[in-house]
């Protein structure tokens, strides 16, 4: 392998690695859905490890990075960074309840014993 195509194969796997974690992140805020759920699933906390890596990336590849690298990368933290700080002023989702036909029979089951208890 020539030294260019080195070169070239060591930037495309630099980029498949921001974005990857960049995928992640995004997913981990809630923009996207898990592909394993098909749901929209927040996590802040994995969200920001995700954005922290790629900024401890960032740091340690400081002046070794091409010009398009090092704004690639700068961009994609700007963007994440900026997402989470939106995510973390949005309250917490709640839990999705229960099917309406489930809760009204666990109510009616629920007043039932209540009821039961009161006979003497």
């Amino acid at each position: 392998m020539n030294n260019a195509s080195n070169l070239d194969n060591i930037a495309t796997l630099f980029t498949q690695l921001v974005l990857s974690f960049h995928a992640a992140a995004w997913q981990q805020l809630g923009k996207t859905a898990n592909p394993f759920t098909n749901k929209v699933e927040r996590n802040l906390d994995m969200a920001k490890n995700s954005i922290d890596i790629l900024g401890m990336l960032e740091e340690k590849t400081k002046g070794n990075l091409t010009e398009d690298e090092s704004k690639f990368l700068m961009h994609v933290l700007t963007e994440l960074r900026m997402n989470y700080v939106e995510e973390l002023k949005k309250p917490e989702p709640e839990e999705k309840d229960e099917p309406k036909s489930e809760q009204t029979e666990k109510q009616a089951e629920a007043n039932k014993d209540i009821k039961d208890d009161d006979k003497p």
